[in-house]
């Protein structure tokens, strides 16, 4: 490219997301022929429950969905989601506060813009999901990384993120239960940060997408019920896509103080309009409904889980904690590292080297601990057919063992 062709700075500094990269070279590599296992999105595969694609093509044949809506969402789902809200967190909220996005991502991305200015930074707790410091980047921000390992289950501490605190920390992410590792968060950490960040007037930006996916006897701790003072600092982040098995209809949404959701619809009105009305009538049906369904997915789940965790963990060198939310094994690599592995005898010395040979070799595909801020960890998903999480645990222990 010529001198004038350059791209811009923000751009450049972003990181591609690697969940996406290596479901892509997953699905190329099956294009091509090859039986590849996936583990790498977070896509249930689940179909998107009967009730909902109803209300979607009912609302295909209305002519009042052709035209634009407005911006923050046709207003039976804001009022939706606001009843959701109270049935599900215990809180009241209203319509008014709540602005539907294009997919969860939009809500992420939008929140930053909002909020920062170039230099303020974001305590984001690790391991995180791989889109949070991107987001803050893209918004002129500094990500502040406060790293909790397997040893105190994956759960923050708050004497680390105090320690992490600066007189320019503008926010810190809350994600429970958490992507990627499965953990959710006690009632005494989540309560613990919504007053350490009143005290500091400190934005809590609380990611809830996996609300519904608990197991055993773990329960998910909406900041906004457990601490009500926090609320007027408090941008909730939610959508369709994990909990109704409804990745590709891209319908999320932010819950914000009145002044933020103004401003999110004032962003979103330059980017992109309203979400597609078809989505959002689908999306109406889903968070009006019963959770029966989800509740049946998530039983399914739990059998994976279970399933997943002791495969990895009868894999020599590997060690998988069990996780109590949503669809994640995150498990320990480090001791694979260093060694030759495979028919091939191939050395890896790191999780993200590991994560390509084991794809190139032995066709199965996990994400790096690289991009959660993780290394020596590899992400597997579990929302994919019990039949094909068996043959890749199969391979992944044939591969080790070789």
């Amino acid at each position: 490219m010529a001198d004038w062709q350059t791209l811009s700075d923000r751009i450049n500094h972003v990181t591609p997301s690697a969940t996406l990269a290596v479901d892509s070279k997953a699905k190329a590599m099956k294009a091509a022929g090859l039986d590849v296992i996936g583990f790498g999105a977070g896509e249930p595969n689940f179909p998107t429950p009967d009730y909902v694609v109803d209300a979607a093509a009912a609302a295909c044949r209305d002519p009042k969905n052709y035209k634009y809506t407005p911006t923050p969402g046709l207003p039976e789902l804001r009022r939706a989601i606001a009843d959701k809200t109270l049935r599900d967190s215990g809180y009241e909220v209203a319509p008014e506060q709540v602005v539907v996005t294009n997919g969860g991502k939009q809500a992420v991305y939008s929140t930053f813009q909002i909020l920062l200015d170039e230099g303020d930074e974001v305590i984001i707790p690790t391991p995180y999901w791989t889109s949070y410091p991107e987001a803050v980047k893209l918004a002129g921000g500094k990500p502040v990384e406060v790293f909790a390992g397997a040893d105190r289950g994956f759960e923050p501490d708050l004497a680390a993120i105090e320690a992490a605190r600066t007189e320019r920390t503008k926010a810190i992410i809350v994600t429970s239960p958490n992507n990627p590792t499965g953990a959710v968060w006690s009632a005494e950490t989540i309560e613990g940060i919504a007053k350490w960040a009143i005290e500091h007037h400190v934005w809590v930006v609380s990611d809830e997408i996996y609300e519904h996916l608990n197991y055993d006897d773990a329960r998910t701790t909406y900041i906004g019920a457990a601490v009500p003072e926090v609320r007027d600092q408090l941008i909730v982040l939610n959508g369709v896509a994990k909990t109704y098995a409804m990745p590709g209809w891209r319908v999320g949404w932010l819950i914000a103080p009145g002044p933020v959701a103004k401003a999110a619809a004032k962003l979103q009105g330059h980017m992109t309009s309203n979400v597609a009305n078809v989505s959002q009538r689908a999306a109406i049906a889903a968070v009006s409904g019963p959770l029966d369904a989800v509740y049946r997915m998530r039983e399914a789940f739990d059998v994976r889980r279970q399933a997943i965790v002791a495969a990895l963990n009868d894999i020599e060198g590997v060690n998988c904690p069990t996780p109590t939310g949503a669809f994640y094994a995150f498990a320990d690599i480090t001791a694979l590292l260093g060694r030759p592995l495979g028919p091939n005898g191939t050395v890896s010395h790191s999780s993200s080297e590991f994560a390509a040979a084991l794809l190139d070799e032995a066709h199965v595909a996990a994400v790096p601990g690289e991009a959660f801020g993780a290394p020596g960890y590899l992400r597997f998903s579990y929302a994919l057919a019990d039949d094909q999480l068996a043959e890749g645990m199969r391979r992944m222990k044939a591969y080790v063992e070789a």
